[in-house]
């Protein structure tokens, strides 16, 4: 090893990028480290194969090719920070760039949008179930126990502020006056009157507000119903009068808010709970998802059925709508016996997954749950308690603790993607960067075992 000199030392003029004889060590010291790792285990041609990426025959040739947009979605979720700082790293750090197939010299990079552009470029692209199964097929020989799994579901959350009904109508409110005023001035009339300007004071004095009561509540609703159905109707009528072209993006949202009037109107007046319900102008496709924690009751983001082989995860469902995790039972053994095409023996779950459907089709299949027993003890009642035991440890040490993981050093705490598909890539990335490591790890070792 060479020995590591002080910048303060040097006398003379050296550079970075020099390409000297000691450059080809750089591979091997690259693939010891956690990202050299990450390198080894991932399946490039098959995942770019599988994508359907190909460099475009026509006009400038990409900075990232083909294998490098796929390297960077995996170096965002490695280093779990945002894509300006990603490009940051990526313009000083020798190893982002080996991981990345690309080689900077004295450029850098300035447009940190470009993260954003290959992200939604995979996202459109984006075949969980056949992206798994390249995976698994070149991970199969670094994991064992295929006929074991062990399943639950947890929320990745989204990056949002907590939704009550006054700041959801008021953002409708406020995003309606803002292009109600902005298409006056393209047609050069006169902005409506509305009471906005009133509303917007009594809303910033109630959110300073430490105790809101509910006669506080009610009355600030009552108003924001009030004020939006008044300009969301002035803005019909300059759409129909001035024939406007406005762009999708523009309806959308228009479609978004109609509805969530309808919405707030019904819990407003009836109190009960609409169908659907919408938390966010912005990412309408969340949901509430009520998990019964003690510090958390409801969350916000896409419900996940996982199941584990071997510690390596899998996404089984993933969802914005809540579901009941225990009706996913079947399918998870059947997507797992397909992913590995071995017959599933040992399956864990929680006590949600022990229903009597569930109980029955674990017994028709000769398939050997950790389920709490229901009857008399059978024959082989010790042997079974062991088993049980041993799947409850597998579930709650590695399945849970993959979990907090994931979201803790994996990017996966709060998603700060703006449209469902590209949270859905998100998610994807997350999770198989940690398998990749973990799998990385498992192939060094063997290599060194083997030397």
């Amino acid at each position: 090893m060479t020995k590591i000199r002080r910048f303060d030392n040097f006398q003379h003029t050296f550079s970075f990028t020099s390409h000297t004889d000691q450059f080809a060590l750089f591979p091997d010291r690259f693939l010891e480290g956690d990202l050299g790792k990450i390198y080894a285990a991932v399946p490039w041609n098959g995942l770019v194969s599988t994508f359907g990426l190909k460099d475009a025959p026509k006009g400038p040739t990409s900075i990232f090719g083909p294998q490098g947009k796929i390297a960077l979605m995996f170096l965002k979720y490695y280093a779990g920070c945002s894509d300006k700082r990603l490009v940051e790293q990526l313009n000083g750090n020798i190893d982002y760039q080996f991981f990345c197939g690309i080689h900077l010299g004295n450029d850098r990079l300035t447009n940190y949008k470009l993260v954003s552009e290959i992200r939604c470029e995979l996202a459109k692209k984006l075949n969980i179930e056949k992206l798994q199964q390249t995976l698994f097929d070149s991970w199969r020989e670094h994991m064992n126990d295929h006929h074991s799994i062990v399943m639950d579901a947890t929320c990745y959350e989204s990056e949002l502020r907590y939704p009550t009904n006054e700041k959801l109508l008021w953002e409708s409110v406020d995003w309606s006056y803002r292009q109600l005023r902005a298409i006056c001035k393209v047609v050069g009339t006169k902005t409506p009157r509305t009471k906005y300007l009133k509303w917007k004071r009594r809303n910033i004095s109630y959110s300073k507000m430490r105790r809101k009561t509910k006669s506080k509540r009610k009355g600030l609703g009552r108003s924001l119903l009030l004020l939006l159905a008044k300009i969301d109707g002035e803005l019909d009528k300059s759409e129909k009068n001035h024939g406007l072209q406005m762009p999708n993006k523009y309806h959308r949202r228009r479609s978004t808010i109609k509805k969530i009037y309808e919405q707030q109107h019904q819990i407003f007046h009836t109190g009960e709970k609409p169908e659907g319900r919408i938390v966010s102008i912005g990412k309408d496709y969340l949901r509430p998802i009520v998990r019964g924690k003690e510090i958390k009751p409801v969350e916000f983001g896409a419900k996940v059925n996982k199941y584990q082989i071997d510690g390596i995860s899998f996404i089984e469902h993933l969802d914005f709508n809540a579901f009941h995790e225990g009706n996913r039972f079947q399918n998870t053994i059947f997507n797992a016996q397909r992913l590995t095409r071995t017959k599933t023996r040992l399956a864990g779950a929680d006590a949600i997954y022990a229903t009597n459907k569930n109980r029955r089709f674990a017994t028709q299949y000769k398939i050997g749950t950790d389920f709490k027993r229901k009857g008399r003890a059978g024959k082989h009642e010790k042997q079974r308690r062991q088993m049980a035991a041993m799947i409850q440890k597998e579930r709650a040490t590695r399945l849970e603790g993959s979990f907090g993981k994931e979201k803790e050093h994996y990017h996966l705490k709060k998603i700060k993607a703006r449209t469902k598909a590209t949270e859905t890539l998100w998610i994807f990335f997350g999770i198989h960067t940690a398998n990749a490591l973990e799998i990385g790890r498992r192939m060094a070792s063997a290599r060194q075992k083997a030397a």
